[in-house]
């Protein structure tokens, strides 16, 4: 199944390129998928085409003039040459791939969200006494925008608060009620943080209980890591931002909690008091992270969010780099991926294959756009990289001197950190 994904994500990529490239008139000498030795390949007409044996990547290997022996020269019609074309023909071939990866994602979000809806941004929960209450928020109210960033879907609010995490900085919120727009300001309060010791994933996936807190509540309760979480208090709890949203409206105190714990296929439920932990700014109110249909319409539209979702989380993902939030032991390459298509299937696989096929789906959606963005980042050696030079030629009205060999230092530099991420996805792995 790991295969199947990248191998689609690769074969759009390049054959972006692919077709711009033959629109421009460039021979394309081979159009390949996978690295290494060929499994197999044909010919039709001067191209080349080559499944290899490794599926992790691909090429769109175009008529170069610095490829060409000098005694082959008189045989090669260099008009065909990549760099023969005009700069904007250069330009449109090198973001072709992305792009392509940009359209396949729309594709897939319409098939997803067409099939299951998305993740309107209503309040489904309001604490008492909380600062969401008192900011005269209510269940059922639908935010519209929330510190500042538009709101189309729950999962941009998720990213809000990851990013920028809740502090006493008050919080502008827009919010629909009745079909009339409203603005409020919420001022998160500090609560007693208690915690009943376990770490889970803020993921769309079902719950699994991470690391347990030795002498914690959980672990004294005979709970084990590795256990799928239910529900909480009667409430189920389908992924971990659901969860996460239940603890930001309903902080732990020192009452009993009821959790359902789903272990070997069978349902445990445990009763544990939460212990004092330390203290942290909430702003009292939990919001729907399930689906909701909509009309066509609303799948294209929606669809469109979709994709800018996740193109806006790479993006501040990558700020986060910058900022120290999160470290390049975070990032993933084909290992974890393959890791993690392999969790998605094995959680889904008991609803049956039209889940199975939507989580992958979703996750080949996400993948897609995550490549189609790494792609476009200003690096030597990426399409990025290369629409950069492309750039500066428009501006300095030449070609950069040398450009070849600034490509040549970036893919090495990238084939340095691919091996680093590939060796730390396998110790994650243990």
């Amino acid at each position: 199944m790991a295969i199947i994904v990248f191998s689609i994500l690769v074969f759009i990529h390049e054959f972006g390129h692919f077709l711009l490239a033959k629109k421009n008139g460039v021979k394309v000498i081979e159009f390949s998928i996978g690295f290494g030795p060929r499994i197999f390949s044909f010919e039709k007409g001067e191209t080349k085409y080559s499944f290899k044996i490794i599926p992790f990547g691909g090429a769109c290997q175009m008529l170069n003039k610095d490829m060409v022996p000098e005694e082959e020269m008189a045989n090669e019609d260099l008009s065909k040459s990549f760099e023969s074309k005009s700069v904007w023909a250069r330009m449109s071939i090198v973001l072709a791939g992305p792009i392509f990866n940009f359209i396949l994602a729309f594709v897939l979000a319409i098939i997803v969200i067409g099939t299951v809806g998305y993740d309107k941004p209503y309040i489904t929960d309001i604490g008492k006494g909380s600062a969401a209450e008192a900011a005269g928020l209510q269940v059922g109210d639908v935010i519209t925008e929330y510190n500042g960033a538009d709101i189309s879907i729950s999962r941009q609010i998720y990213l809000e608060n990851f990013v920028h995490p809740i502090s006493e900085d008050p919080i502008v919120v827009k919010y629909e009620r009745d079909g009339v727009e409203y603005e409020t300001t919420i001022y998160p309060q500090f609560v007693q943080k208690y915690v009943i010791g376990f770490t889970y994933t803020l993921s769309n996936e079902q719950v699994e209980l991470k690391e347990l807190t030795e002498d914690g509540p959980l672990a004294k309760a005979g709970v084990l890591s590795g256990d799928k979480l239910v529900s909480v208090n009667g409430i189920e709890m389908k992924n971990g931002e659901e969860l996460n949203a239940y603890f930001e409206a309903n902080p732990l105190t020192d009452e009993e909690v009821t959790l359902v714990i789903s272990r070997a296929g069978k349902e445990i439920e445990y009763a544990v008091t939460p212990v004092l932990s330390t203290g942290s700014y909430s702003v009292g109110f939990s919001y729907n992270m399930g689906r909701v249909e909509t009309d066509a319409l609303g799948v294209l539209k929606y669809s469109a969010v979709e994709v800018g979702y996740q193109i806006s989380t790479v993006f501040k993902s990558l700020g986060m780099l910058f900022t120290g939030q999160v470290t390049v032991n975070d990032f993933s390459g084909p290992v974890g991926i393959v890791d993690y298509i392999d969790t998605a299937y094995q959680e889904s696989k008991s609803d049956g294959l039209l889940y199975v096929f939507l989580n992958i789906a979703n996750l080949t959606m996400l993948l897609s756009a995550n490549l189609g963005v790494m792609n476009l980042l200003p690096i030597p050696g990426l399409d990025g990289g290369r629409f950069l030079f492309q750039i500066l030629e428009v501006i300095l009205r030449r070609p950069v001197k040398h450009e070849e060999y600034f490509h040549l230092a970036g893919m090495i530099l990238l084939m340095i950190f691919a091996v680093y991420i590939m060796f730390q996805d396998i110790f994650k792995l243990f």
